[in-house]
């Protein structure tokens, strides 16, 4: 039989998959953990691919991979896709896809499966980088081609004597380090919210605690004076900020395949580190620094998004984020609160508020009022030129 890797998170469509093509190729199931998974989660998922008929099952711990890779430059970006949405979701299944893929070439699989419908972005992101990777690997897909809907697997799993309570939940929940979606019945609409209860984190705290963030050189590398990897940072201040019921909101976008989409998320670390992150930035980068950041961020983004994470220009895009945080270290005092969070200041060697110049709207030390004269006329002369020409 040959050899066949399958991207396997232990649900219906995956579980099908891991059924039906067992009969036909060797099967290896492989998850990959970019946070969210507990070892108990691990356990039962890889009981369960052996029911499935699998003849191996592997979880690639790809956390910290994850944070190098991809989050890290989207704290750097202050990366939030329609000023809203952190990529929680996106950006983990590039790191997945890449992850699979080589997992397969290094056991010299022949093809490799994933349980992605024709309906919506993950096709795209795991075919891309599939194809891009190990273009000599066959891509199956069996609930695209099949056109499957959710009863007939059940049905056939039951008559493989596979029968296991696969009721879809009310709630589908995706957890990742960067986020957590959340997806129901409201958000297939456009009117309605999320009830409170759908999010995975209730209110645990009322009042106010104060956190502080320290960055170096733009990475988050201490929570409230105590160092760690970034990746670890960002899983404890989500713990603390969660418990206020922090980062809930509804991001809508547009999909890679043309339609629009709805999708609830929770994302109380990824929102926090991204806001103060960029109040430092603030504080440390000249305007046009700031400037140019913001759009490279926003294409970096989108095109992340959009499963184009292997194309050379992100490589040039991190480089440009990378170069920019030089001097984006200090710390970043935040607020948390039931629902929200608010961010007090910020204290660091770069702060480019240095009384020592000025104080905005104030005082100078560093021109006279000629000189400040000189400037405006100078400054608008083009203005001035333009008018008497045309008028």
């Amino acid at each position: 039989m040959k050899k066949l890797v399958i991207a396997y998170s232990g649900g219906l469509d995956t579980s099908y998959c891991a059924v039906s093509l067992s009969k036909e190729y060797d099967v290896h199931a492989v998850s990959v953990n970019t946070g969210g998974f507990t070892n108990e989660e691990v356990k039962h998922i890889e009981s369960n691919a052996y029911k499935m008929g699998v003849t191996t099952y592997k979880n690639i711990d790809a956390v910290a991979t994850f944070y190098q890779k991809v989050v890290k430059y989207l704290i750097f970006g202050n990366v939030l896709k329609n000023s809203t949405y952190p990529l929680s979701v996106s950006a983990e299944r590039i790191i997945q896809a890449i992850e699979i893929i080589e997992y397969a070439k290094s056991i010299d699989a022949e093809y490799i499966a994933h349980g992605s419908t024709g309906a919506g972005n993950d096709q795209v992101r795991f075919d891309m980088i599939f194809q891009t990777l190990a273009p000599n690997i066959k891509i199956i897909t069996p609930i695209r081609d099949q056109k499957l809907t959710r009863q007939e697997e059940i049905d056939y799993l039951k008559s493989e004597g596979i029968d296991m309570p696969w009721e879809k939940s009310k709630y589908s929940v995706n957890k990742g380090l960067w986020g957590t979606s959340v997806g129901g019945v409201e958000t297939l609409e456009s009117e309605k919210s999320l009830p409170s209860e759908a999010y995975p984190s209730q209110l645990e705290k009322e009042g106010e605690e104060k956190v502080t963030l320290t960055f170096k050189n733009g990475e988050f590398i201490a929570l409230n004076g105590e160092e760690n990897a970034p990746e670890v940072n960002i899983e404890k201040l989500n713990d603390i900020a969660s418990a206020y019921a922090i980062g809930r909101d509804i991001h809508v976008g547009d999909t890679i395949v043309g339609t629009k989409g709805r999708v609830g998320f929770e994302a109380a670390a990824a929102l926090i580190t991204v806001k103060a992150h960029h109040l430092l930035e603030k504080h440390t980068l000249t305007k046009w620094q700031l400037q140019h950041k913001e759009y490279l961020s926003s294409f970096y983004g989108m095109h992340l998004h959009e499963g184009q994470y292997l194309d050379p220009v992100m490589r040039d895009i991190e480089a440009f984020l990378q170069s920019s945080q030089k001097m984006v270290s200090g710390n970043v005092v935040v607020s948390l609160k039931p629902y929200h969070f608010s961010l007090d200041g910020i204290v660091s060697n770069h702060d480019l508020m240095s009384s020592k110049f000025s104080t905005y709207g104030e005082e100078n030390k560093a021109w006279s009022a000629d000189d400040a004269k000189g400037f405006i006329k100078i400054i608008g002369n083009q203005n001035k030129i333009y008018r008497q020409v045309n008028s």
